[in-house]
């Protein structure tokens, strides 16, 4: 038996110690030699591990059967995938007039992800770049999404709903893009094995090299020839880090545009590099000065000579200019419309649903080679057809009215 250290012991360790610690104190060595020394040299472990569990034997010789303590500082994040199930959980919450506080929402978390441990505060940031905020309800103190937040939701579901036929169906075609990664060393950690030998898979440590993949959805399934794949060059981060506007807008024009039915929506999230600005745009707050005067006299806006540029960015403010974004024009120049989801909301993108199918398959047949990984995702991708398609974005419609209702419900409780 060796240990590996910074792992706890097993309990099978442990009690192999104890019986071998019990035995020593019985037969003595000669020349006499501690009992502790030779259990620790016995097994390969060291002398203050042998102590200290000693020490708890004798304290209680049942503790052996009581659930590890769990050791470490908490986890720094919280995993983006209970982004959907925290939001219902607190929209449920705020429906029914029940108080909900932080305690309240990481025993949610936990109760559903027993193993991610964090601190609360780092729940409390997590909840602030999600979009909520802690606030008076009706009745009692209570957390709610920011106003910005549901109103973008609104808009986008309007913009959706207006593309639905009554009896089921869509006016336009709707074509689902996203992006995201997959590590050569992706695969499922449970196995089965027999409890005397212990698992024989060992998992290499570290998440290894990355693939960064680029593809799309309609309800015939993916796009025909949209799928992109390359290697990442930076080992650590997620996939935002290799991509930008140039890679992506090539992607889009050469790959995406060619391939999906005429007159689409297309549907995107709101990662940096799909919000480039055209040079058609409005100056922003972080425009020159001179660009920013030059886009009010051509709006004929009132202003004095005399204005700082914090001044010129107040009237800028209140003018309300919409960004004009690269991909916009790019799409609506080959008779396309882009429609982007609201901020935190990967639950209303159906291709999230396929990209877990995809790296499911790879997690069930990974041997930890880039060889084999290549190979599972191209049959990973194979998995998701035009029947799986269809299922998702139908059950993605319903999550849609469901949010729609909800929303509607909430505002005549603020009335």
């Amino acid at each position: 038996m060796r240990s590996v250290r910074g792992k706890p012991l097993s309990s099978e360790a442990k009690k192999i110690m104890i019986s071998a610690k019990l035995y020593f104190d019985i037969h003595k060595s000669t020349p006499p030699q501690s009992s502790t020394r030779r259990t620790a040299e016995a097994l390969g472990i060291g002398e203050a591990s042998v102590k200290r569990v000693m020490a708890k034997y004798n304290q209680n010789q049942n503790f052996l059967d009581e659930a590890p303590i769990e050791r470490g500082r908490p986890a720094h994040s919280i995993s983006s995938t209970m982004q959907g199930d925290v939001r219902k959980h607190i929209r449920d919450a705020n429906i029914n007039g029940e108080y909900i506080t932080l305690s309240s929402i990481k025993e949610f978390i936990k109760s559903d992800d027993g193993d991610n441990a964090f601190h609360i505060s780092t729940l409390s940031r997590t909840l602030s770049r999600w979009g909520y905020e802690f606030g008076k309800g009706t009745r009692s103190q209570h957390l709610k999404e920011k106003d910005s937040v549901i109103a973008s939701r609104r808009r986008y579901l309007r913009e959706m709903k207006r593309n639905r036929k009554p009896r089921g169906g869509v006016v336009r075609p709707e074509v689902y893009l996203d992006e995201s990664y997959i590590n050569k060393n992706h695969s499922n950690d449970l196995i089965w094995y027999a409890s005397e030998d212990g698992p024989w898979v060992q998992k290499p440590t570290g998440k290894g090299e990355r693939l960064i993949i680029i593809n799309a959805i309609t309800k015939s399934g993916w796009v025909p020839n949209a799928k992109l794949v390359f290697k990442s060059t930076k080992k650590t981060g997620d996939y935002h880090g290799q991509m930008n506007n140039e890679l992506f807008e090539k992607w889009f024009e050469e790959m995406l545009i060619p391939n999906i039915p005429k007159n689409s929506i297309i549907v995107m999230d709101n990662a940096s590099y799909h919000n480039r600005l055209s040079e058609k745009s409005p100056p922003t707050r972080l425009s020159s000065k001179n660009r920013i005067l030059t886009w009010l006299k051509k709006k004929k806006a009132v202003y004095d000579d005399d204005l700082l540029k914090p001044e010129l960015i107040e009237i800028l403010i209140k003018l309300d200019p919409k960004p004009i974004y690269a991909l916009d024009e790019i799409a609506k120049s080959y008779g396309h419309t882009v429609i982007r989801t609201p901020p935190y909301h990967p639950e209303l993108q159906p291709i999230e649903i396929c990209w877990g199918v995809v790296k499911n398959h790879v997690g069930r047949n990974c041997d930890f080679t880039m060889k084999n990984l290549e190979v599972q995702l191209s049959k990973g991708f194979d998995k998701v057809t035009s029947e799986t398609c269809t299922k998702i974005i139908k059950k993605i419609r319903e999550v849609e009215d469901k949010f729609w209702d909800e929303d509607t419900t909430m505002d005549k409780h603020k009335n």
